[in-house]
């Protein structure tokens, strides 16, 4: 495993992310427990000893079973990372009965980071709103040792991430930012790494394979990144990019099963980054990968806990994409035949909610409707 210094400790370049833990009959919100306790020990064999968490991550259960996989462990064996769920709205007066909740939830008296989490454009304002006293309550957890490394992740703009630096900047030891190939210049990814850069600020990644989309492209996408460098998987040479970045300290990645994270694993025994040459072919490569990447959805499932329909959002807008991809068409696609059509894009009723909570800042009823209307 790569180790990555991060002012005196040592970090494994991979960590693993419990967003996207094995489930149970598809359901998020039901965790394999077992399964997902046999990919923590074998990721704590292996050397991995980054664990990322929050509260939203599973429909709330990813901290729990999180907690009592690591448990089994000595304490100072694993670095714990959790967040402030200023995702919602509703939170911003509760960040010491969200903290409190979690500690007990994730079963530690301490959390080794920290977060802010996902500021972005529909709550920067919140965040830096003095009747709040957000950043006062973490700073003060952090002086009384209950909080280890305080930081923030960001999925707006870098107009968005200069408001929250100019504020609270001098007291950020990291950031975490959707960085990956594909993003870099998509959402500008290059300019927030040079934005942390400038700030002396260390660099977590999140959606380095960005849910799952550069993990599964076409058979001749594939074998394009494969001449960049034979040998080499897909997946690899994603990773390979990130470890080319200045700054880059921890990669997360929201592995599903045991096959994923020994793949990982492989990658990470050593660090042999893309060259500037692989980089140029790499990137040389996206525009005919954001042709097919009509909604930037990364699957974290926010959304879906926000919908008065109860609707499966990202699996709704995976079958938008794949339709666009195959170059449009009418009629019911067989994922959907099989759910009532209550479930069916048709019965979005655009009350937005979904969207006021997209990380992506997808405008997730229009597509939605235009889906509607292709279902014949």
């Amino acid at each position: 495993m790569i180790y990555k210094p991060f002012q005196n400790i040592q970090l494994s370049a991979l960590g693993l992310g419990a967003m996207r833990l094995p489930v149970i009959d598809g359901k998020m919100e039901a965790i394999d427990e077992a399964a997902a306790c046999e990919m923590i020990n074998h990721a704590m064999e292996q050397g991995v000893n980054y664990y990322d968490t929050a509260w939203g991550y599973h429909g709330g259960s990813s901290e729990e079973v999180l907690g009592r996989a690591l448990k089994r462990y000595p304490r100072e064996r694993f670095y714990l990372a959790d967040k402030f769920p200023g995702y919602d709205l509703e939170n911003m007066d509760k960040a010491a009965e969200i903290f409190n909740q979690q500690l007990e939830k994730c079963q530690v008296d301490y959390f080794d980071f920290y977060l802010f989490h996902n500021v972005y454009e529909q709550n920067i304002q919140a965040y830096l709103d003095p009747q709040y006293h957000i950043f006062e309550y973490l700073t003060e957890q952090k002086a009384a040792g209950r909080i280890k490394h305080l930081g923030f992740s960001a999925h707006g703009s870098i107009a968005v991430m200069e408001r929250f630096l100019k504020a609270y900047g001098d007291a950020m030891e990291f950031c975490q930012i959707q960085l990956n190939y594909l993003d870099w210049t998509l959402q500008d990814a290059k300019a927030k790494v040079k934005l942390l850069q400038e700030w002396n600020i260390p660099i977590w990644v999140m959606e380095p394979l960005r849910g799952g989309r550069l993990a599964n492209l076409t058979e001749e996408q594939a074998a394009q990144l494969s001449a960049l460098r034979p040998g080499e998987t897909a997946v690899s040479l994603a990773f390979r990019f990130l470890q080319a970045l200045p700054g880059v300290t921890v990669i997360l990645s929201g592995m599903s099963n045991l096959a994923q994270l020994n793949a990982n694993l492989e990658t990470f025994q050593t660090d042999a980054p893309l060259d500037a040459q692989e980089t140029a072919k790499l990137l040389a490569l996206v525009p005919k990968l954001l042709d097919r990447d009509a909604a930037p959805c990364t699957a974290c499932r926010y959304c879906t806990g926000y919908c008065p329909q109860a609707l499966d959002i990202p699996m709704l807008l995976r079958l938008y994409n794949e339709r666009l991809f195959a170059g449009g068409g009418s009629g019911i696609p067989p994922a959907l035949a099989v759910l009532s059509t209550e479930k069916w894009p048709s019965a979005c009723i655009a009350c937005r909610s979904c969207e006021r909570v997209c990380p992506q800042q997808i405008k997730i009823s229009n597509i939605l409707d235009a889906f509607a209307k292709t279902i014949k």
